[in-house]
């Protein structure tokens, strides 16, 4: 497997997206924001993601390893290494999780909210994300984007927003991000898919998926036809390009004017299509 990424901040501010690939596996990490609240970390959400990151990757050095255990066996290792912040606190730094790990002729996905996979075969695409947060408060997600972002109306909306998602996160009643403790991963969405007809794989956090899902300026057979022309660089500047055409939000109602992007395209060689084919 042939991986490439790139991650790029959607804005001034630091990237909280991260990313990775190795020959047998590719991780997106899209930090969550946290609209200036208090988050009971002295550390910060561009912190987190880069630790847990690195905590998967040492988790999943064992092939034989769920992903749902590497996961939660790196969200436990990465909360005892700030054991002096406020790991209790609803605003804990967390973040979305999108794996794809390639085991013998088998990929295995994981998926803890919006950060999606999604697969190329001879049939189509197939995208895999886990949405549950959308359930939650649309009220709350609608007052948000009535406003164009940086008015005033907007920020004290999104803080409104998040302040309430907070009291649901990680809750049966509400929806599931990787953060302080690892009951999260059991939680994830999981899967297997034979390696047999699978041309190709992105795995992307929505400030790249966007693209698609919410400006709908591409079809998933034209992202991948950037990617293999341009990488994910070429990707997320085409999602920059398309976003600077609506800086405040009027086409594309959104928390961000843009957000951090962070892609990584999977391929594999002409032998082994052929193997599997």
């Amino acid at each position: 497997m042939r991986v490439s990424i790139d991650t790029r901040p959607g804005g001034s501010g630091p990237n909280e997206d991260w990313v990775a690939g190795t020959p047998t596996m590719a991780i997106v990490l899209d930090g969550l924001s946290t609209a200036g609240l208090d988050t009971g970390c002295r550390h910060g959400v561009p912190w987190y993601v880069s630790h847990l990151g690195g905590a998967l990757i040492t988790a999943l050095a064992d092939p034989t390893r769920s992903l749902t255990d590497a996961l939660g066996s790196a969200l436990e290792q990465v909360a005892a290494m700030h054991p002096q912040c406020d790991l209790a606190n609803p605003g804990t730094p967390s973040a979305t999780v999108a794996i794809l790990r390639e085991r013998d002729d088998v990929l295995d996905h994981l998926v803890l909210a919006d950060s999606p996979v999604i697969f190329e075969t001879r049939e189509g695409y197939s995208a895999i994300t886990d949405l549950r947060v959308d359930d939650v408060l649309p009220e709350l997600r609608t007052a948000v984007e009535q406003y164009e972002t940086h008015t005033p109306e907007h920020k004290d909306a999104l803080r409104h927003l998040v302040t309430e998602q907070r009291k649901v996160r990680n809750t049966a009643e509400g929806y599931w991000v990787a953060a302080a403790t690892p009951e999260a991963a059991v939680h994830a969405l999981t899967g297997a898919t034979p390696l047999t007809g699978v041309q190709a794989a992105a795995v992307m956090s929505d400030g790249a998926s966007r693209l698609v899902t919410e400006y709908q300026m591409a079809t998933w057979d034209e992202v991948f036809a950037s990617l293999r022309s341009g990488g994910p660089t070429e990707l997320i500047e085409t999602v920059r390009k398309v976003e600077a055409t609506d800086p405040t939000g009027v086409r594309w109602p959104r928390y961000k004017s843009g957000d951090d992007a962070a892609v990584a395209f999977c391929e594999w060689s002409a032998a082994v299509s052929s193997r599997h084919s």
